[in-house]
């Protein structure tokens, strides 16, 4: 069994903290097929290699209703239950099939306060290999201006690897 890496100092290098940590996940879920393994796996790893990550979870598309997405496995305090596409920093990520990086949440308009200490968050896109969307990576930190270009590069190149699809393009939103 793999062992949860040490905590990350922001002044290491984060390519080199994601390469870490996206290596300890590939170890982790190496011919693991099912998703919601993979995901929980992804969620675990993550929201204890980063101290700045406050909640980390997928929401994944919903099956039944294909323009929401459902809460799926996360570390963190109680989530949002469902998100519309095109609502909040997770919806306009899902609809628009773009990385959204938010400084500040509660400039973001119609930003969906789950929880209230949240200040800055990124959210990926998740693609599987047929390059449909599965489902979105939430990131929130209770610190503003949390996340870059960095934390944007290294969390698609861990998705695609780990899910099989396309790495989105960053979008800032302030």
């Amino acid at each position: 069994m793999a062992r949860a890496p040490a905590q990350r100092s922001n002044a290491i290098d984060k390519a080199n903290a994601y390469a870490e940590v996206a290596a300890e996940i590939a170890a982790v879920v190496d011919g693991e097929p099912h998703l919601i393994a993979r995901m929980a796996t992804v969620t675990a790893l993550l929201s204890t290699a980063f101290e700045r990550y406050f909640w980390t979870g997928f929401y994944l598309v919903d099956r039944d209703r294909p323009d929401q997405l459902v809460v799926g496995p996360y570390q963190g305090a109680l989530g949002c239950l469902r998100i519309p596409f095109g609502r909040g920093v997770c919806g306009v990520a899902a609809e628009s099939g773009r990385t959204q990086i938010v400084a500040d949440v509660h400039a973001f308009p119609g930003h969906i306060a789950c929880d209230s200490r949240s200040n800055s968050e990124i959210v990926v896109p998740v693609f599987g290999p047929d390059g449909t969307l599965i489902a979105v990576l939430d990131v929130d930190s209770t610190a503003y201006a949390a996340f870059d270009e960095e934390d944007a590069a290294g969390l698609e190149a861990i998705l695609a690897q780990v899910f099989g699809g396309r790495a989105p393009e960053a979008e800032a939103a302030s």
